[in-house]
């Protein structure tokens, strides 16, 4: 439910002046009657106005009260309860308080006996009300509800708890009576440095907290405009032109943060990966496998094995012209083509093949200890493993039938007994 507003204040005080009950405030308004009860109470204020031609004297023996001389001055001849002095110096002077007042609507507006009536009023003034309603929403989240022995008391306890090596939750937890505010208090409060003697967050054995935004490294593009011309459409119309070129996906395999990485290639005519160590994350590692594969395979096999390779916009790609460039001839020996921004799914047979890999190769472990023969040990048992959509035939085994057992020698892989496959980390445990 909303505050109430300047307006609607107005209208209860009006409402008051004119002697409605809460009920018929609240419906002029649109609020409950019990929001409209605690908002006079809350806000009502205290008032010593007395009435016009009367004594002000409050005292409730006023009536029956024959007192002379009171002051001590012997020369007045009234009593005293007709003295405005009174109230100030009888020692019996008890307050007559108007039983109206404890009952609604609590305040003095549009009572028919105020204008007569010389007892300590209270009346309901919209603009007083709007004034403290501010300070209260501006306070509300400023500054510590403890005074300074309560401060002092906290920071005493929660002093010595710490110095056990306790928790905030444990020093609360054990001694619940020494605490005016609730466990998120305490912990702001230190935050702010209200207990000197253990000022920073720090020092706390575990404090709960928000990780520190990791800022985005700046991502750099070798060639600003290598997908002019790579797009997946322009892919699409190559492979619509030359449908006899077989299609390999390729991507990167990272392990820890800053450490070595994998280079992978999926071929999609049968789903055999391979995948090659490089020391960092960079266009040059590609291009320097590139140009180790071609010199290993000769210009023309790795033509017939990479003629059209699809990958995505990371930046260790974003060179396709020193890829694409022989280290014999002056030509191409393959063609990059790109995936859309932030749609690997364009390439799902690297990334489905991916998940294989990363049952030898876990997520976030450092690839820094591992050899290229050890990863072509690993990429030797996922090639032999059998799968449903090649009909249990090994992928090392299509590979072999359509590019022949010289090429799998080079590469230094090989097929696995079935028997011995094995795709977890155990594989490669020294």
């Amino acid at each position: 439910m909303s505050h109430l507003t300047h307006d609607q204040r107005t209208l209860i005080e009006n409402g008051l002046r004119n002697r409605k009950s809460f009920k018929e405030i609240a419906r002029d308004i649109g609020k409950a009657h019990t929001t409209v009860s605690r908002e006079v109470q809350k806000h009502c204020v205290t008032s010593d106005k007395g009435a016009y031609g009367r004594v002000t004297n409050r005292c409730i023996y006023r009536y029956e009260c024959k007192r002379l001389n009171v002051c001590g001055n012997l020369k007045c001849q009234r009593k005293c309860s007709v003295c405005a002095k009174c109230n100030e110096i009888c020692p019996d002077f008890h307050e007559d308080i108007c039983h109206w007042l404890s009952q609604p609507p609590y305040v003095c507006n549009g009572c028919p006996d105020e204008h007569r009536c010389v007892l300590r009023k209270k009346y309901y003034i919209h603009d007083q009300a709007e004034i403290e309603y501010r300070e209260v929403l501006s306070g509300v989240r400023t500054g510590a509800t403890l005074n300074e022995e309560e401060r002092l008391a906290i920071g005493v306890v929660l002093n010595a708890g710490l110095e056990h090596g306790q928790s905030v939750h444990h020093i609360m937890a054990s001694r619940r009576d020494d605490f005016q505010v609730c466990e998120k208090s305490v912990y702001r409060y230190i935050n702010s440095g209200l207990f000197l003697q253990r000022p920073g967050r720090m020092e706390l054995p575990k404090a709960p907290g928000m990780k520190p935004r990791r800022k985005k490294g700046s991502k750099h593009k070798v060639d600003t405009k290598c997908r002019i011309g790579r797009t997946l459409e322009d892919y699409t119309a190559f492979l619509a032109a030359h449908p006899d070129n077989a299609v390999v996906e390729m991507d990167s395999v990272i392990g820890s943060r800053g450490g070595k990485v994998l280079l992978t290639f999926n071929f999609n005519n049968c789903t055999l990966m391979l995948a090659f160590l490089r020391d960092a994350n960079t266009s040059q590692s590609v291009i320097d496998i590139f140009n180790r594969l071609e010199i290993l395979l000769g210009p023309d096999e790795f033509k017939k094995l990479f003629p059209v390779i699809l990958t995505d916009n990371g930046t260790e790609f974003t060179n396709p012209d020193a890829l694409e460039k022989s280290c014999f001839f002056d030509g191409r020996r393959t063609r990059i083509f790109y995936c859309d921004p932030y749609s690997s799914w364009q390439k799902g047979h690297v990334e489905n093949n991916h998940e294989n890999l990363r049952k030898i190769f876990p997520k976030g472990e450092s690839l820094d200890a591992f050899t290229q023969e050890e990863v072509n040990l690993a990429l030797s048992h996922l090639n032999s493993f059998a799968r449903v959509s090649l009909n249990d035939i090994p992928a090392i085994e299509l590979f072999e039938k359509i590019y022949g057992k010289e090429i799998l020698d080079k590469l230094g892989i090989g097929l696995v007994d079935k028997k011995a496959v094995c795709l977890t980390p155990m594989l490669l445990k020294k």
